[in-house]
């Protein structure tokens, strides 16, 4: 009966251990505002990793994928920021980056970044979400980060002023 009692006390705090390590799954959620323009186009939009030696992490670029002869790639140097740091040294599409171009409303970022975060060193780094549309206008925001990740302090949000909305990193519940 003892050796039964021990066993089980020893499942438990196994159990009770590994919940307590266990990192939450992160969700990075972008949003896209309806504009009332005349001319409205999907902005393309880039989203990164980025430390504080300038070194690039992809999590996301949405763009023209669908147009014939990588056309929509002709465009991608107009995030500026997005393509003097990493986007001109790439060779496009990208396998679990890449995707179709969005339009308004609230989007999740498909990227694992629970994983991408774990695999990165300590440190500060930031979040960098571009977005930039034709015929309309271009916008940087930063979610500055610390890295390992204390997750009491999630959800971390910045809001856009014009081509972004609301970004939130947060826990899924």
């Amino acid at each position: 009966m003892n050796k039964l009692i021990k066993f089980l006390s020893a499942v438990l705090c196994v159990i009770a251990t590994s919940t307590a390590n266990a990192q939450p799954n992160l969700k990075l959620e972008v949003a896209l505002p309806s504009l009332q323009v005349a001319e409205y186009h999907k902005p393309y939009v880039a989203i990164w990793l980025e430390d504080s030696k300038r070194q690039v992490t992809q999590i996301a670029v949405w763009y023209d994928v669908e147009m014939k002869n990588a056309k929509g790639e002709e465009w991608l140097a107009d995030l500026r920021q997005w393509w003097r740091r990493a986007g001109r040294n790439l060779s496009l599409p990208i396998d679990g980056v890449t995707g179709a171009s969005k339009g308004p409303g609230m989007h999740t970022v498909s990227t694992d970044l629970t994983d991408l975060l774990a695999k990165m060193p300590a440190g500060k780094y930031k979040i960098r979400i571009e977005a930039v549309r034709e015929v309309g206008g271009r916008e940087l925001v930063n979610i500055p980060l610390t890295l390992p990740l204390d997750t009491t302090k999630l959800p971390l949000s910045v809001e856009g002023r014009s081509e972004l909305g609301l970004i939130r990193l947060s826990a899924k519940q």
